[in-house]
This record gives structure tokens, sequence and C-alpha cells, in this order.
């Protein structure tokens, strides 16, 4: 089937990538192990963390373990999206995962914060190409007409690390020593470059001297790292309208600016601005980013107040996401196999938006007295929208454009998807900090504490709740109950705006045959019509 889908009826192949019939499967092992590896060290240091800065003394520095994976991986999305397409995404593919290994063994043995967080950034530097260069590789082996279930594969990777990874983060720390969630990425990630190295094939890059967007890339950096920034320490670390902030609002803007400038003159822009006259570009672009921040809004924080009604450690309590995995990746496996074999998916990513919009509702409905049942279930209905929504927004963007441009157009709108995530984490934080401190305050007051409990919102955690008096314990699950469910109720139309956008995508036939995209807009620009019957290559299975 591979080697029919890399090759046009003309003869026509890419010189990026290939695999034999049975190749196939081996490099879609590899690319599920990487992008494995990429999201669960997204998430395994969630419940991991509390021991390992007790170890290290490094509490206040904390933030930034998880910080600078985040800010290194979310630069480097589009950078690597774009030298994938100027050298060949196999050799950045296995770079990538050179210096995720590398990384993963600096932070099995640090021995202080400074080392860790060094270790996390590298991590981060090649965590950061692993899901954009692995969506890249699939586009290089398979037309977009069957891409929807390769992409459904990986986004059960990415449903099933979400679970795996607080899960596996609490008892690495409580059984094993929490170095062990650096430790055990070692033969995953061998094993990946090992079948990656063996069964993908490469042919030679396009052009031997490539102009590199240095100003653009540097622009770029500069303004994301400021950006996450005030998304990680506003209203937190620092007050909103503290000069610090203020200062990296405006390195942000400035610098912002200066990308725009750049990618006008470059010759290889990092993030081309003819993306962005793609209509559906922008619709599944915004619309993804507005997912994201739902999403993570809903992953980071549902999990902690899961553990405070139930009283689950909180190894146990990431079992509770099951059924937000079990969602994701039943919608992604099923939605990939229908667009494959039919070929539509206009309704896919507004039936995503939707689903998320009505788990955002149900979810602003819990109290302390729902069950966790149902409780699941609204996870489930969340799990089911941001399955629909992974895989088919990715193939919608791959199938705009030709296939040279698949990596700086996959790497582009999944950095935007990045910044999405970021922000529902700090804006759902905040909101719930703000309320819930407020809350506390009153209620304390009422039972004659006040001040003198000595509450904060940032420190407030399960273990602590559950250590006290029952009276005392009810008052503050209420409070949490009442802080952090209206703030879903806020979420709703910003993901009804997120459906409205979507319900926008144009339908655009899906090609063929991996290069089919590239004919077409090779054709088009002559001004002549396409003769589909001479660029698309009909494969098994296919009308």
């Amino acid at each position: 089937m591979a080697n029919e889908a890399v090759a046009g009826k003309k003869g026509h192949r890419r010189p990026g990538a290939s695999a034999g019939r049975y190749g196939l499967a081996f490099v879609m092992a590899a690319l599920f192990i990487s992008i494995l590896l990429a999201a669960l060290d997204q998430t395994i240091f969630a419940t991991a963390l509390p021991t390992i800065v007790g170890e290290l003394g490094g509490v206040a520095q904390m933030l930034w373990v998880t910080t600078a994976y985040v800010l290194a991986s979310t630069i480097m999305m589009p950078v690597y999206g774009k030298l994938g397409d100027l050298f060949g995404h196999k050799p950045l593919l296995l770079s990538t995962l050179v210096l995720f290994l590398a990384g993963s063994i600096l932070g099995g043995l640090a021995p202080n914060m400074a080392v860790l967080i060094t270790a996390r950034a590298v991590q981060g530097l090649g965590g950061g190409g692993l899901m954009i260069l692995a969506q890249a590789v699939v586009a290089d082996l398979v037309p977009a007409r069957r891409r929807g279930t390769y992409m459904g594969v990986l986004g059960g990777a990415w449903s099933f690390a979400s679970v795996l990874g607080p899960i596996l983060g609490g008892w690495f720390a409580d059984e094993i020593g929490w170095r062990w969630a650096f430790w055990f990425n070692l033969p995953l990630g061998l094993l990946a470059m090992i079948m990656a190295a063996s069964f993908l094939r490469v042919g030679a890059p396009k052009e031997k001297r490539p102009a590199l967007d240095i100003l653009g890339t540097a622009a770029m950096a500069v303004a994301t790292t400021a950006l996450i920034l005030v998304i990680s320490w506003g209203g937190r670390e620092y007050a909103w309208t503290s000069g610090l902030i203020s200062g990296l609002i405006g390195v942000t803007l400035v610098f912002g600016l200066l990308v725009v400038l750049a990618e006008r003159r470059a010759k290889e822009p990092i993030i081309p601005l003819s993306l962005f006259r793609d209509r559906n570009f922008n619709l599944v672009t915004a619309g993804g980013l507005l997912s994201s921040l739902a999403f993570m809004g809903v992953v980071v924080y549902i999990p902690t107040y899961l553990q405070m009604v139930t009283g689950l450690s909180a190894t146990n309590s990431g079992l509770l996401l099951v059924p937000l995995s079990l969602g994701i990746l039943g919608s992604s496996l099923g939605s990939g196999l229908i667009a494959s074999r039919t070929g539509r998916y206009r309704w896919m990513p507004a039936a995503s938006a939707l689903l998320i919009t009505l788990s955002l509702y149900l979810l602003s409905t819990l109290t302390p007295s729902t069950s966790v049942a149902i409780a699941c279930f609204y996870l489930f209905v969340c799990g089911l929208g941001t399955g629909i929504g992974f895989q088919i927004l990715i193939v919608i963007v791959q199938n705009s454009f030709p296939l040279r441009m698949v990596g700086t157009a996959s790497g582009a709108h999944n950095f935007f998807r990045q910044i999405g995530a970021s922000l529902g984490s700090a804006v759902v934080g905040t909101l719930l900090a703000g309320r819930l401190f407020a809350l506390l305050e009153e209620r304390l007051a009422a039972l004659g504490l006040g001040q003198s409990a000595g509450f904060d919102p940032h420190s407030l955690t399960p273990g602590l709740v559950a250590q006290m008096p029952p009276e005392l314990r009810e008052v503050v699950v209420a409070a949490y109950s009442k802080a952090l469910a209206p703030v879903y109720l806020y979420l709703v139309p910003v993901m009804g705006l997120g459906f409205v956008l979507l319900l926008l995508v144009k339908a655009k036939p899906l090609a063929q045959a991996p290069d089919q995209r590239d004919d077409e807009m090779n054709v088009r620009a002559k001004g002549l019509a396409l003769d589909e019957s001479e660029t698309a290559v009909p494969l098994d299975g296919d009308p």
C-alpha cells in the first residue's frame, strides 16, 4: 500500500519519505511511541512534582519544571515543521528523539533544581518536534483520503498519555523513585529510533543550501518566551498590573510585529504569511486554539477537584480520567475511519466543538454531591469532542497545502494550539484562584477562623484537605466546587465561537495520492483545469 501511496501515476515522488508495505506498520509504531513520549512528558510530572521539589529543595522553582518544557517545545514546533520540509522529515525526527533522550538522561541524573530545569528544557527542544514530524511523516506516506485513520492512531497515543502520565508520575514518586519518570523514556525512545531508522526511507533534500530564516526564528523565540511567561506568571507569581508583566506584554507585541516583518522578507519563512490566505487554515487553527484552551482547562483542574471530593490519592484519582481517554480514543479512531472510507469530513470540526461546548456546560453543574459516575460521563463527552478534532483538524490543514509545505503548515497549526493550551491552563487557574480565595475568606470568617486559617489557593492540595476535620473539609470542598464550576460556564461562549468558526470550514476533496495537492496547485497556477484521472492514484478500496 505504502509504495503505491507515495508514487503518482506519472511517477511523481516527493523527495521526502517512503516505506514498504510492511515497513509502514513499523514506522507507525515508531511515530506512536514518539507522540506517546512527548505527550507523557507534559503530564507525568504533575503528580510527581511535590516529591521532586521536596527532595531537591526547590519549591520556589517548581513552576519552571513545567514551564521550561512547555516553552522550549512551543518555540520549536514551527521551527521543526519548516526544517523538516527543507531537509527531510526523517533526519529531523531522529534528531528530536536524540535530544529528547539526552534531556531524559540529564534529568535522571539531576543533582539539583538547576540541572533538572535544564533537562526539561532539553526534553522540550526535542519533544516540540516529535508530534509535528510524526504528522508530517504520515503526510509523506499516506494520502489525505486515508490519512484520517493514521492520524486517529496517533490521537490514540495522545489520549493514552493523558491518563497514563499522571498515574505513572504518582506511582514513580510513591514506589520506585521519581527519576524513573526520565529513565523509562530511554528504552521506548531507542526502540522508536531503531524502527524509524530501519524502515523509513528518505530521499535527497530539495535544496543543498536552503536559506534559513534566522531573524524570524529569533524574533519568534523571544515573542513566544515573553508570551508563555505572561501566561504562566500573570495573576499567579506576579500581579497583572506589575511592571514585569507589563514589560513582558510589551516585549511580546514588539517582537510579534518583528516576526511579521521578518516573515514578509524571508526566502524560507518559519511561518509563511501565505498560510493565512487559506480560509480553512485560519478557521481550523482558530478553532483548534479555542478547543485546546477549553480542553486544558478541564484536564488540568478536574483531577484535583475529583481528588478533593473523593479523597482518592493522586495515583488512584488518575483512573478517573479513563473515561476522558476512552472518549478521545474512540472518536479519534472512529472519525478517522469514517473520513478515510467516505471522504466526508466537513461536519467533524463543528461536531467536535459542539461536544466540547456541551461538556463544559455539564461540568459547570458539578457539585460535591454529584456522583463520580456522572462526572466521568461528562469527561467522556469532552473526550468525544476532543478526539474528533485532534486528528481531523490537522488533516484539513495538510490537505490545504502542497506536500512540500505540510511540515510548515502542521508546525504553525500546532504552535497556535499549544498557545491555546497554555492559555487554558492559565485562564482557568487564575479565575479559580481568585474566586477560591474570596470564597474561603468569606466562609472561614463565618466559622470564626478568618485569616488565621492560613489558606492560600495556590498551596491548597488534596492531601491537605483530606487531613482536615470533617466540618472544615466540607467548607473547603464546597468553596472549591463553587469556585471552579462557574469558570467552565464562562468557557461555554468561548467554545460557542469555536463552533461557529468550525462550522464555516469549506469541504475540499481529500487528495488520493500524497503529491496530488502539488499537482492541483501547479496546474491551477498555470490556469489549467486539473484532470483528476491523470494525477489521482486509486488505492485499494478507494473509488
